[in-house]
This record gives structure tokens, C-alpha cells and sequence, in this order.
């Protein structure tokens, strides 16, 4: 029955794609609001509905590696030998771009970032759609990611959204440039530059233009409704812990008197606090608290991508 619904509504998500309107959908990072990315006028409609600068470039989502073609233009054995390895996965490749790309996809560069999902969902209503899909997060710009079909449709109720259930990933993609001397990280994820070094060489260049080459680079993301602060052993150091909540990446200790707390792991297991870091942020952020403080993540592996997304916050 589940599979029927899905079905449906794939099949309508796609005949909406195709007459030039926009889509929520499940990936396994967050949901993204996609359009068909040849098409400018709809995917305008993206930058209009999430309230996005237009300087912000789009992620174009494909569904089999044969739709790179369109997009590409260049013949890197790095980009297939990457893709092979972490695709469909969490990892997003700035490349040149073909010029059938929309200037408004690329924000007038020329380069396009592309990334194949893993998500059934999200490729499906790609081959169905019979076109890559541009798709930034669906959420309006610079506030908390959605994990959830209804942190979707609580900001954007007129949007068709297909629910996945919650992303099995939690925070978005891992963003890399290709130089002639190897990769840069435009973005940290859960595909972390280690996974990366085991397939291609790290660049020594420490590229200026990060900020115009990947979206999400701003300094201010991800952010909540209420304040949010960054607190070592918060537990000590926050005082007014009553009208706060906290995000605790372990089990708080006994001196710990927040109004509401969100445990990010019991185990303190890395993958499954980015799994439940922003459905967390937006629990909190919904309640009666007046501040959210989250404790800070150790910064090795996947907790570069997490305290990346906790400091633009919290910025």
C-alpha cells in the first residue's frame, strides 16, 4: 500500500516537473524543492518561493550517471572514478558546465555542482520527470534544514511534497571542487576528505572563490527562529538554563536544568547525531524556550560537517 501511495504520488510530483512547477521531495541529506533544471522560468520560481539571492547557486540532482552528459562538459576520469565510489551518495561535484545549463541554475558561472541521490524516491521522480532537477533544500533561505516531510509543509503548505519520512543522512551533501592537482572541500559532509583521499589526491589550493562556487557558504545557515549559542560544558556555563534548550551530543550530567533537551546521541555515536541534528534544532525552535544552546561536537570525521552546520547556526 505504502508503495502504491509513493506510486501516485511520483507519477503526480512528475507530471508537475514537467508543466513547470516545484516539488518537495525526500533525498537521504534533507528535502529539496526541485524544478526542471533546463527550464529558467521554473526554477526562478525555487529562488521566488525560498526567498533565495540569486547569487546562491543550485545542486542539479540526476538520477543515472548517463545524465551527466548534459550537464558536464569535460572528460575528468576523477569525476567517474568518484562517482562510481560515492554515488547515488551524499557528495556534490562542482564541474564545467555544458551551456544548455540555465545561467540562474550556476548563478552565471561556469560551473554546475551535480550529485546523483540515494534516496528511491528522490531518482524515481527524476526518471519519471525525464530531466535533472535543480534542488536546493526546502525550507526558506538560511533557516533550519528539513529532515521531515513537515518541516516542508509547515513553511511552504501550497508546495506538493512527497513524504519520504525522515532523511536517513540528517545534514546536507559534501561539496568538492576538482583542481588539476586534486579535490577541495567547498562544503563538509558525511563523506569526509579522508573517504575522499582513498579515491583521488587533496589540492594544496585554498580556492577564494568558495563562497561563488557551492551553496550553503554563507556565514549565517541553517539558522532557527530563536537564538542559538554554541556553549562548552554547557551544563556549568550556561546560567539562564531555564528558559533554554539545550542540544547535548551525549547524556547530560545531573547538574543539567534545561527547560528542554535534545540528546543527539546516547552513544555518542557521530553518524546519528547528524542524522538528528536538525530535527532536533527545529523541536526546540518550536517550543516555548526563549534560547537554544548546543553543546559542541568533537571536529574529526563527520563532526566537521556537523559543528560546520551548528557554527552558522549559531552565527
Amino acid at each position: 500500500m505504502e508503495g502504491m501511495k509513493h506510486s501516485s504520488e511520483i507519477q503526480q510530483a512528475a507530471r508537475m516537473i514537467a508543466a513547470g512547477e516545484l516539488v518537495a521531495f525526500p533525498t537521504e541529506t534533507v528535502y529539496g524543492l526541485g524544478a526542471n533544471a533546463f527550464d529558467p522560468v521554473a526554477v526562478a520560481r525555487i529562488f521566488e518561493t525560498k526567498e533565495r539571492p540569486s547569487f546562491d547557486p543550485l545542486i542539479v540532482h540526476i538520477c543515472e550517471l548517463s545524465q551527466l552528459d548534459g550537464l558536464y562538459r569535460g572528460d575528468d576520469e576523477r569525476v567517474y572514478r568518484l562517482a562510481e565510489k560515492f554515488w547515488p551518495g551524499p557528495l556534490t561535484m562542482v564541474l564545467p558546465k555544458q551551456e544548455a545549463v540555465p545561467d540562474i541554475v550556476t548563478a552565471g558561472m561556469d560551473t554546475v555542482a551535480v550529485r546523483m541521490p540515494a534516496n528511491p524516491l528522490a531518482r524515481e521522480l527524476i526518471r519519471q520527470a525525464q530531466t535533472p532537477m535543480a534542488a536546493p533544500s526546502a525550507n526558506k533561505f538560511g533557516r533550519i534544514s528539513p529532515t521531515e516531510a513537515h518541516h516542508v509543509t509547515k513553511q511552504f503548505p501550497d508546495v506538493y511534497t512527497i513524504d519520504g519520512g525522515k532523511t536517513q543522512v540528517g545534514i546536507e551533501s559534501a561539496v568538492i571542487a576538482l583542481h588539476d592537482d586534486g579535490f577541495e572541500v567547498l562544503r563538509p559532509g558525511v563523506i569526509t576528505e579522508a573517504d575522499l583521499e582513498a579515491v583521488v589526491t587533496r589540492s594544496g589550493i585554498d580556492s577564494k572563490e568558495k563562497q561563488q562556487q557551492s551553496p550553503g557558504l554563507l556565514k549565517s545557515h541553517y539558522s532557527p527562529g530563536k537564538p542559538m549559542y554554541i556553549v562548552a560544558d554547557p551544563c556549568n556555563h550556561f546560567k539562564e538554563q531555564d528558559r533554554a534548550g539545550l542540544i547535548s551530543f551525549g547524556i547530560p550530567g545531573d547538574n543539567c536544568h534545561f527547560s528542554r533537551t535534545e540528546i543527539l546521541s546516547r552513544s555518542k555515536d557521530l553518524r546519528e547525531a547528524a542524522i538528528n541534528l536538525f530535527s532536533a534544532m527545529h523541536r526546540l525552535d518550536e517550543s516555548h524556550i526563549e534560547y537554544i544552546v548546543a553543546e559542541p561536537l568533537p571536529e574529526e570525521g563527520i563532526g566537521v560537517a556537523i559543528m560546520n552546520r551548528l557554527k552558522k547556526a549559531s552565527y
